[in-house]
């Protein structure tokens, strides 16, 4: 026997410890399992949005001088960038959310999934950098002057 070689036992540890490596449990890389986590924090963000306008709308028949100046507070400029975080949240979760219904009820979906994935970024950025630009104008318009 070699001095090189190592027992059954030794060989068989050290394959189950690189294979624990390499199926770890943090999975890195895969752009589907990056959907997957933003489809998941962009939906549970949409929903408390949606908690936090319902709770503000309800003051209006609780206290109206209390639902003015929570309205008061939603035009200052944090609250603007907040806005279009939200406005790409939910743009995100609506597009991945067609592409998952793809994937799941069309035959070539599986096949194509991660094609889709990119035309929904492409389809995304196109969106949102006009958007973003026109929900941020009054805001940059305030802040540094101009019409």
């Amino acid at each position: 026997m070699s001095t090189t070689a190592s027992t059954a036992p030794e060989a068989g540890a050290s394959d189950r410890a690189g294979a624990s490596r390499r199926q770890g449990t943090f999975y890195r890389g895969d752009p589907g399992m990056w959907s997957w986590v933003l489809h998941r924090i962009t939906g549970v963000l949409t929903f408390f949005f949606l908690f936090v306008h319902v709770l503000d709308t309800a003051l209006v028949r609780v206290s109206p001088n209390t639902y003015d100046q929570v309205i008061e507070t939603y035009k200052t400029p944090i609250v603007n960038l907040l806005e279009v975080g939200l406005v790409g949240a939910v743009l995100f979760h609506a597009l991945n959310g067609i592409r998952v219904m793809l994937v799941d009820f069309w035959s070539k979906g599986p096949k194509l999934q991660k094609a889709m994935l990119w035309v929904i970024g492409v389809v995304w950025v196109v969106v949102m950098v006009p958007g973003a630009f026109f929900m941020l104008k009054r805001t940059v318009e305030t802040l540094f002057g101009g019409n």
